[in-house]
């Protein structure tokens, strides 16, 4: 077959990289390249190297919030308890569960994957893969994550007025 004549595919279901991120009205924090699905005792650990020194960075006067997504192991007594300890340094949003549309950080997602969708040619390896979620990441305009954040007072808001339904978010 004449090479001219071919065109490269990239499969469905090729791979995946799990990512873990924060981000603030501020700025964005680290984005986590995750070698393996999380245990509570693993995010601990990544909570105490990534979340707490941007928290610390981004909010000196201990007056931040921060919001999971309520995975499984975001649950985990472990993690409960570390949240104890550093609650005198940060909120911990509580929130229902299964309810992405209330996390911000679910719109940013979405921007980095159409951003990855996009590229052509598309990463054909998981290295080119995280290089272009990283990419992607670091090129979110601040007015993107500054919109997210100045929209949680309407999307409690609107959670409320729903009653705990869904929501335009």
């Amino acid at each position: 077959m004449d090479p001219n004549c071919q065109q490269g595919t990239v499969q469905a279901g090729g791979g995946s990289v799990m990512v873990w991120a924060v981000f603030s009205w501020h700025g964005l924090g680290p984005l986590v390249r995750l070698d393996r699905t999380l245990t509570g005792n693993a995010y601990v650990q990544l909570l105490g190297d990534h979340l707490q020194p941007f928290m610390d960075f981004m909010y000196p006067n201990n007056d931040g919030i921060f919001m999971d997504d309520n995975a499984p192991c975001h649950r985990a007594t472990t993690v409960r308890d570390w949240f104890e300890e550093h609650s005198g340094q940060f909120q911990r949003m509580i929130w229902p569960p299964r309810s992405p549309d209330m996390n911000p950080i679910e719109h940013l997602w979405d921007i980095i994957e159409r951003s990855v969708r996009a590229q052509n040619p598309a990463p054909s390896t998981l290295s080119q893969l995280w290089t272009s979620i990283e990419t992607a990441w670091l090129n979110i305009p601040a007015e993107d994550f500054q919109r997210l954040v100045e929209s949680m007072p309407r999307r409690v808001a609107a959670l409320r007025r729903a009653k705990g339904g869904p929501t335009r978010y």
